[in-house]
């Protein structure tokens, strides 16, 4: 190489727009492609190449990057005036466009080349024999008398040399000559990727073909539909350029409903006898609750609102008897969390728990249902898992280490503090008002907020409710196989370090919304990075794509594959992006460590919002919008909250859906989800520019001033969550001594202030010298990023939580006792909620201690 060749970000080779590419030769007769072909416009195929494309009418196959441009392992010999015009480009450093014929070879293609030819003349060479000197070879012998004659000229030559040796040391640590390792094969504008594969997502009609066929067929985790379609994901990566493709096995516990092992009735008295239907009349897959409990229980019945704590407290002050009854609890309201609402009736007594979709949070109250419009029918059933995952999160015999193949540290179902006890089931609002009418007269009338449809009466119930039998009994698999499936980019500078993506893909049923549109979005974006690839682009760092499976079940796949990596994670994951319910309305919503606060805002600045043409961060302030806490409801758990992953979440949300209801369907998305599919192509837009935020900057984009803000904000909601709590009920109790949190906020910030001026420094430099980076600031920018993405995992305490000890983040973790909601400094809340307030100070400073640790790290 030149020796003044250095690192560069300045991306020479531009990738044209498609405008540009087309305006100079006929438009393409193919039509759009569908989701077996490699893209869906033929043309676009070669506008990296400089060649013309044809796409066959049927088994198309990916080209490959000999096809777009000669193989890098090409090793053919060199003209004289090719190779002296190669050596003229490298010394000059005058990188021209890929696209340009003359000039696509890469110059690594070179440097192999000559290195190629001085090896293969190795073995015509000739060396001298020496034989012939052996005989009469005598050790040297050492003039004493005139060495020290000339002393002083020997020393002077010595120490001549030793400054000549540090000269040419300064010369090649300051890269005023360098000599290989250099980045740049193929260097593309950052600007030109962007633009291109926000192009290709808008150009392409892919993602409604991914999930029309993810939605042919019910998957249930562990599932042979789920396996099945798990295949043809595999298959998917592979087509999209993706290394490294396989499917991971864990094998975990399971329950899968039995035809005639579930009922729900009213058994007495007689006039009132009467049995539920159960399933939904689009019958596709059975209703239960994933990880529920088996039993058959009776029992007089009890209305107990939404199934919160306070609800069966309220329940007890007015003398409604709850030991072995039959509770019915509605979805949603002021306890998210189903598997929750199943515990506090279990801990009140109750022998079985059914959980309804009231109309007035999820059906015809709310507006038109489906199939005239997007809300969930009468029949429409919530089906979902009851595993405590704010308590014990992935395989739940299993917990804190990997389910894989053969492990037998497992623990049996009645061990563990991840399952309920008592049997539960789902029920629509068709058979729920049969059981809410059977309650009239009994117990005490409700008004206000325990009521949902006026249309009914509500009343509590009582010691003399008719009786009801719940009924589930079912299969229990403590070993059931499922599968992730996982597939690379490989990056060329930070092989190790790792973005990585992830969606799941088990449903309850055929799941349009819940998962199958981030499964859709996920896939188009591997597509257009595939495309990318076959002209040479590769990140800076690896980007790792995942598909999960038992997500539904406790985020068992996921969870697992972290438990099963862990010392890996915490060295080399950089990032974590979530995709779940990618699109379910128009508001964009996202939740996320702030360490990602600015790589957020960078990407949502660039994608136009489809319902108002403005980006969708100014669409995202003016609807008061901001990085949301991540609680515990999806994939990110356990990168975020038993790693320490930075993770961030993102979805396109509307009013409710037929959630996790087989009404999900392709044609509910295709109706009222999102008919014109421009937010899938916005999702998939904000998800590929998020990626590359995150994996092709040379500054890792993590934003710790952010991070320092929000650490501060949280103790000012800490502050008036407890003491303020306290001074409200004029509570005598010690208040809570948050000051040495607020210190450790600004000392965090201190630290985050060098770091800004480190990144400005670097810009200036890099900028000055036309887009080279020395090599000194080199190693500097790695240690940089190297200290960056190890900060966050600092936040982590080995030991976890009290009696949730999979959750080992001081920060971030799911409130106990609302899963779906995030709680900042869970541990120190865990121990307000327990009423313990000397052991919640001492949590108090060891957090602070811990965030002090992780900032003097920096």
């Amino acid at each position: 190489m030149a020796p003044d060749e250095k690192h560069t970000f300045s991306y020479l080779a531009p990738i044209p727009t498609y405008e540009e590419a087309t305006s100079s030769r006929p438009s393409s007769p193919n039509t759009r492609l569908g989701p077996e072909e490699i893209s869906d416009d033929a043309e676009r195929q070669g506008l990296l190449g400089g060649e013309e494309q044809t796409v066959p009418p049927s088994n198309y196959a990916p080209p490959t990057v000999e096809s777009e441009r000669p193989s890098l392992d090409s090793l053919d010999g060199l003209g004289e005036d090719e190779e002296a015009e190669v050596r003229r480009e490298m010394q000059e450093m005058d990188i021209e466009d890929p696209a340009d014929s003359d000039s696509s070879r890469s110059l690594l293609s070179h440097r192999f080349k000559r290195f190629t030819s001085f090896t293969n003349s190795l073995p015509s060479l000739t060396l001298p024999s020496f034989g012939r000197f052996l005989p009469s070879w005598r050790p040297p012998r050492i003039d004493w008398q005139a060495l020290d004659n000339n002393r002083a000229m020997i020393i002077g030559r010595l120490f001549g040399i030793m400054i000549i040796g540090g000269l040419v040391y300064v010369l090649v640590a300051s890269d005023i000559v360098g000599f290989g390792n250099r980045r740049n094969m193929y260097m593309f504008k950052p600007e030109s990727i962007r633009n291109y594969v926000m192009d290709g997502i808008q150009e392409s009609d892919n993602i409604p073909k991914y999930l029309q066929r993810v939605t042919q067929y019910p998957h249930i985790a562990g599932s042979e539909g789920n396996y099945v379609l798990g295949e043809w994901v595999e298959e998917e990566f592979k087509a999209g350029g993706l290394s490294d493709v396989h499917m991971e096995r864990f094998d975990v516990y399971l329950n899968y409903p039995r035809k005639d092992g579930r009922r729900v009735a009213i058994v007495e008295p007689a006039d009132k006898e009467w049995e539920a239907k159960l399933e939904e009349d689009a019958e596709e897959t059975y209703v239960f609750h994933g990880h529920s409990a088996s039993g058959d229980v009776t029992g007089h019945l009890v209305y107990a609102n939404y199934g919160s704590r306070q609800d069966f407290e309220r329940l007890k002050s007015k003398n409604i008897p709850l030991e072995g009854a039959i509770v019915l609890v509605r979805y949603y309201g002021t306890e998210g969390d189903r598997a929750l609402k199943v515990k506090a009736a279990e801990m009140a007594g109750a022998a079985g728990c059914i959980i309804y979709s009231d109309p007035a949070q999820d059906g015809h109250l709310q507006g038109p249902v489906y199939p005239n419009g997007r809300f969930m029918p009468q029949d429409g059933v919530q089906r979902g898992a009851v595993s405590l995952m704010s308590w014990v999160v992935g395989d739940v015999l299993s917990p804190g280490f990997a389910s894989t193949p053969g492990e037998q540290k497992r623990i049996a179902p009645s061990e563990s503090a991840g399952l309920n006890k008592i049997p539960s089931i789902p029920l629509s609002w068709r058979d729920a008002q049969q059981l809410l009418k059977a309650l009239q007269d009994h117990g005490e009338r409700l008004e206000g907020d325990w009521v949902g449809d006026s249309a009914v009466e509500y009343w509590t119930g009582d010691a003399s409710s008719p009786k009801v039998n719940l009924k589930n009994i079912q299969d229990e698999e403590q070993r059931q196989p499922i599968y992730n499936i996982l597939g690379r980019i490989n990056g060329f500078e930070a092989h190790q370090k790792r973005v990585i993506v992830g969606n799941h893909r088990d449903a309850w049923c055929t799941g349009a919304a819940d998962p199958g549109s981030g499964t859709a979005v996920m896939l188009d974006v591997i597509r257009q990075l595939g495309v990318l690839q076959q002209q040479g682009w590769a990140p800076l760092r690896t980007i790792e794509f995942a598909s999960w499976d038992g997500e539904e079940y406790n985020l068992i796949g996921s969870t697992e594959h972290v438990e099963g990596r862990i010392d890996d994670m915490r060295q080399n994951a950089i990032a974590y992006i979530n995709l779940d319910v990618a699109v379910s309305g128009v508001d964009f919503h996202a939740s996320g460590s702030p360490l990602l606060e600015k790589a957020l805002k960078n990407t949502i600045a660039r994608v136009a919002d489809p319902g108002t043409n403005r980006s969708l961060h100014e669409t995202w302030d003016r609807n008061g919008r901001s990085l949301e806490g991540l609680g515990a409801g999806s994939d990110y758990v356990a990168f975020q909250d038993i790693a320490g992953v930075p993770s961030i979440d993102l979805s396109f949300e509307g009013e409710r859906f037929p959630y996790h209801s087989c009404y999900d369907s392709y044609d509910w998305m295709q109706k009222f989800g999102d008919p014109g599919w421009s937010y899938h192509k916005a999702m998939a837009q904000v998800l590929v520019l998020l990626i590359l935020e995150l994996s092709d900057h040379a500054l890792v984009s993590l934003d710790l001033p952010a991070y320092s803000k929000a650490i501060a904000s949280y103790v000012d909601k800490l502050d008036k969550d407890v003491n303020g709590q306290l001074s409200d009920k004029n509570n005598k109790q010690a208040k809570l001594d948050v000051q040495s949190l607020r210190s450790a906020a600004q000392i965090l910030d201190s630290t985050a202030g060098r770091f800004e001026n480190f990144d400005n420094e670097w810009h200036s430099e890099v900028f000055a010298t036309g887009g080279f980076e020395s090599s000194i600031l080199n190693l500097k920018r790695l240690e940089r990023n190297m200290k960056l993405e190890m900060f966050e995992k600092m936040l982590t305490d080995e030991a976890g939580l009290v009696n949730r000890t999979q959750f080992k983040h001081v920060i971030f973790g799911p409130q106990k006792w609302s899963g779906y909601d995030e709680a900042f400094f869970p541990g120190i809340r865990d121990w307000v909620e327990a009423g313990d307030m000397p052991k919640a100070q001492e949590e108090v400073k060891k957090v602070a201690d811990i965030i002090i640790a992780a900032a003097e790290q920096l």
